[in-house]
């Protein structure tokens, strides 16, 4: 029916090794109320649910009486789908990829170029860098997650190459002492002052020779085992982490780079926001996570894939900051009471985290002047819309996912219990 504009998606799961396995998966859990056909095994990994129109994992039409199969299909038969402003400054396309994410082993460290880089990787090296986009990303815990991000401040940076005296070893001495030198804790100005040292430490450590890293990581891990069996405090060589990481990645530079960046634990509801040349890495959890459509990730470290070391090194903000400084803080929509908007300063996508309560016989999901794509994590309800067949009702429950075109509205009536959802959309004004 040409005239219906929300719809159920079934969506791609991607099994990649680093994923949580089985029901300890998110991306599973979730998949088996998305998917009829799901079939879980408790022995495999289950890392993300893809939400949108990538042609890798494209989201599937699942309605009989839509003759598109796919999304991207039905977009570009019905571009006016995507709201007016949307589809005129992104051509015709849904700008943004929404995913669950279930991380049960260490992503790789990696940073996100800038649009204009991009287009340069892009034309110089097709072959890696696949498009000329820029890929920036937010993610928001659906329970603890946890993960790295941007630079350490520089006191606690100097106090680790202090304190553990491998991680100054592949650093290297002048370098270590470059950066101990500059930094003057009574200058408020300091950490700027010291980018470049910042920046000349965090190289010197990538670009180390294999056998000093291997032999240094070593001789750490060691000694912090033998801390730990020994119930001792390994708290200022972050050694817990270190350990985590070298058992995942053994050998691997990666395992020092806890002593640059940021260590956090997100609480449920909690997002950071990984925009261009942001050092980072997930280590555990599931979330939900919003991106610009692209493939551009260059990596470093903790990865068996290619990693390109000299870009990733040149490219980072070497801009110091507190954890706290790292999360993403939502606001309340002013003209929803159960509504939270996480807007990070891109164009390409915002998600809208909805808490409806107990007790809440009806609710209605309002019409954005955008598509949405709608995922529901908590609760069940019963959906209507004016563009679906009369008497058709859409059926919610955990794991349902819907595209809603721009301008729609969907009317809930709930069963028991509340419920949790959360809508990415593009909200250009």
């Amino acid at each position: 029916m040409a005239d219906r504009k929300v719809f159920p998606l079934k969506c791609a799961v991607q099994q990649y090794a680093w994923g949580r396995i089985g029901t300890d998966s998110e991306v599973a859990s979730l998949s088996t109320g998305n998917d009829d056909t799901f079939q879980l095994q408790n022995d495999k990994p289950y890392a993300e649910l893809w939400m949108g129109t990538h042609p890798s994992g494209p989201s599937q039409i699942v309605c009989k009486d839509v003759e598109e199969k796919t999304l991207q299909e039905w977009i570009t038969k019905h571009p006016d789908s995507l709201g007016a402003k949307v589809n005129n400054k992104f051509k015709g396309q849904l700008p943004y990829l929404f995913k669950v994410l279930s991380v049960n082993k260490a992503l790789s460290i990696q940073a996100h170029p800038n649009k204009e880089h991009a287009e340069k990787l892009h034309a110089e090296r097709s072959d890696v860098y696949k498009d000329p986009n820029h890929k920036p990303e937010m993610a928001i815990a659906l329970t603890p997650f946890e993960g790295m991000c941007g630079f350490r401040p520089i006191p606690q940076i100097i106090k680790f190459l202090q304190d553990v005296p491998e991680f100054r070893s592949v650093v290297g001495k002048n370098a270590s002492d470059e950066l101990i030198s500059k930094f003057s804790d009574t200058d408020p100005e300091s950490s700027k002052t010291c980018k470049d040292a910042l920046k000349k430490c965090f190289t010197g450590m990538m670009t180390c020779e294999d056998e000093t890293v291997a032999k240094q990581l070593s001789s750490l891990v060691s000694r912090v085992k033998a801390d730990f069996e020994a119930q001792k405090d390994v708290s200022q060589c972050n050694g817990e982490l270190l350990l985590k990481l070298h058992s995942q990645f053994p050998g691997d530079v990666g395992g020092f780079s806890i002593y640059f960046l940021n260590h956090l634990i997100l609480q449920p509801g909690e997002a950071m926001f990984l925009g261009p040349n942001e050092p980072h890495a997930y280590l555990a959890g599931n979330c939900t996570e919003c991106m610009a459509c692209s493939d551009n990730v260059v990596r470093a470290g903790l990865t068996p894939k290619y990693k390109d070391v000299p870009t990733l090194c040149q490219m980072l903000t070497y801009l110091p900051g507190t954890p706290q400084e790292k999360l993403f803080q939502c606001t309340s929509d002013p003209k929803d009471e159960y509504v939270q908007i996480y807007n990070p300063p891109v164009p390409d996508f915002a998600i809208a985290r909805i808490t409806v309560p107990d007790k809440t016989d009806t609710y209605t999901i309002a019409a954005y002047d955008s598509a949405s794509v709608l995922l529901v994590v908590e609760g069940q309800a019963d959906g209507t819309n004016s563009t679906l067949p009369e008497a058709e009702k859409l059926q919610l429950k955990r794991g349902t996912v819907l595209f809603i075109s721009a301008n729609q509205q969907v009317d809930l009536k709930l069963g028991q219990g509340g419920m949790l959802l959360f809508r990415a959309y593009c909200p250009l004004t």
